[in-house]
């Protein structure tokens, strides 16, 4: 198995949110003979940083699972020093000019049906041209996509 995770995936991993508990289980198998470390692309580290940071405010806004300032301070070092572990993260560099056109053929084929978000098609598109068979998300709008696009999700 070669799996991708979005974001969403990440933050769920991080921090102590709903899903979290699924999350570590599936990441229990990566780096073992069954699963390969998962990518990380440009978009997942800038997409984390600021997905932790608003955890921060949303819980200031008391929409979302109280999530501290320190808490999300050592989620942010946690990742840093996970991307330094080849067997677990491995950052996925991808051309960009590659990238936009894989992104424009799913978009132009699902986008009008559908509603598909930007962010979820750079991440399927990616996950494709990484040639993942895989996708970890959990958000139902990503996991269309995927589906869509021939990925398997995770089973739960």
């Amino acid at each position: 198995m070669k799996p991708y995770a979005d974001t969403n995936f990440f933050t769920k991993l991080y921090l102590v949110l709903p899903d979290s508990q699924f999350a570590e289980e599936l990441m229990g198998g990566v780096g073992s003979q069954v699963l390969s470390a998962l990518p990380v692309t440009w978009l997942h580290r800038l997409e984390v940083v600021n997905a932790l940071e608003l955890h921060v405010f949303g819980a200031r806004q008391v929409r979302q699972a109280r999530v501290t300032s320190e808490q999300a301070a050592a989620a942010q070092a946690n990742f840093r020093h996970d991307l330094s572990r080849p067997d677990f993260l491995r950052v996925a560099p991808l051309s960009h000019e590659i990238l936009t056109a894989r992104f424009e053929e799913i978009s132009l084929r699902h986008t009008a049906r559908h509603g598909f978000r930007v962010y979820d098609v750079i991440h399927v598109a990616s996950a494709l041209l990484l040639e993942c068979d895989t996708f970890w998300s959990f958000d139902a709008k990503a996991c269309r996509l995927a589906v869509l696009e021939g990925l398997k999700l995770a089973a739960r």
